[in-house]
């Protein structure tokens, strides 16, 4: 049995899916019985948790010989990280009482970085759970190839997407979340000791400028990036609605300057979906 957290997102979707096909057992912990009606209906077993509720997860946990662990994003935070700080604690609290055999974390790129920034929510993380008393590995994920979801919209109706990535032939290290769940499911079965840290990619590093490509081959019509002025980032995602964009703004520097990068960037496993492939199918879902 594996217990999957964040299975109704992509990454976790995949995970479990992979399991699945793979004849595995698998408890979805899912807030609420409705959003795991999907995945009780495909053979799935429910545990109903939130994700800062010890005694809930511990439940979800027991009795598992791996646990994927994905913590929800608060793109927003307080300055402090309290909300994901309050969710990492319960987290390490249940998995050292149900003790499965073992744990796999979604981690992110630049989980290592010293600088301020909004991915130190899971730099804390790690710090949390690399002393567990079962074998934990930090899969740390490039930037999400469909993060571009976000770009279909503006692509679609007037061509131009508008770009925090600059310069904008400056590749990135980007990945696929198909790419994520499977080595994250491959990962729940393997064999090691303490903690370990995986690092993944897509095939090759992409540009903004190649993004844009992307979205001209899938729409057949001319798109291409502008850049947002660094200048303007605070004011606009304050317009959005965010009360602290300054870890957002951070962490865009950070990919930006190049300091928010793998720590062994030639170990870095490659996954095997290209930008291309995503954007196409995107652009198809929506169009």
């Amino acid at each position: 049995m594996y217990a999957v957290t964040g299975i109704t997102g992509q990454v976790g979707g995949v995970v479990a899916n992979t399991l699945l096909a793979q004849g595995k057992a698998v408890r979805a912990v899912v807030r609420s019985a409705e959003k795991g009606a999907p995945w009780a209906a495909r053979g799935c077993e429910l545990a109903l948790a939130e994700m800062h509720d010890v005694d809930a997860l511990r439940h979800a946990f027991e009795g598992t010989e791996g646990v994927f662990v994905l913590l929800p994003p608060v793109f927003d935070p307080s300055p402090d990280f309290s909300e994901s700080r309050r969710n990492i604690a319960a987290l390490r609290a249940a998995l050292s009482a149900a003790k499965p055999l073992r744990v796999v974390v979604l981690s992110t790129v630049g989980a290592q970085a010293g600088q301020p920034n909004l991915l130190n929510q899971l730099g804390i993380m790690e710090q949390a759970l690399r002393t567990l008393p079962m074998p934990v590995a930090f899969l740390r994920a490039a930037w999400f190839f469909e993060n571009s979801a976000w770009d279909v919209e503006p692509a679609r109706s007037t061509g131009v997407i508008p770009s925090f990535l600059q310069p904008l032939d400056k590749p990135v290290p980007m990945v696929a979340t198909d790419d994520i769940g499977r080595v994250a499911a491959a990962l729940l079965q393997e064999s090691w000791t303490g903690a370990r840290v995986v690092e993944l990619e897509g095939p090759r590093r992409v540009t903004p400028n190649e993004i844009a490509a992307a979205f001209s081959d899938a729409l057949g019509r001319d798109v291409r990036m502008q850049i947002v002025p660094r200048g303007e980032w605070e004011a606009l995602f304050r317009s959005q609605g965010m009360m602290n964009p300054l870890p957002r703004v951070q962490m865009l520097d950070g990919f930006n300057e190049g300091w928010i990068e793998f720590e062994a960037p030639s170990a870095a496993r490659k996954g095997s979906v290209t930008v291309e492939m995503v954007i196409r199918r995107m652009a198809e879902s929506v169009g």
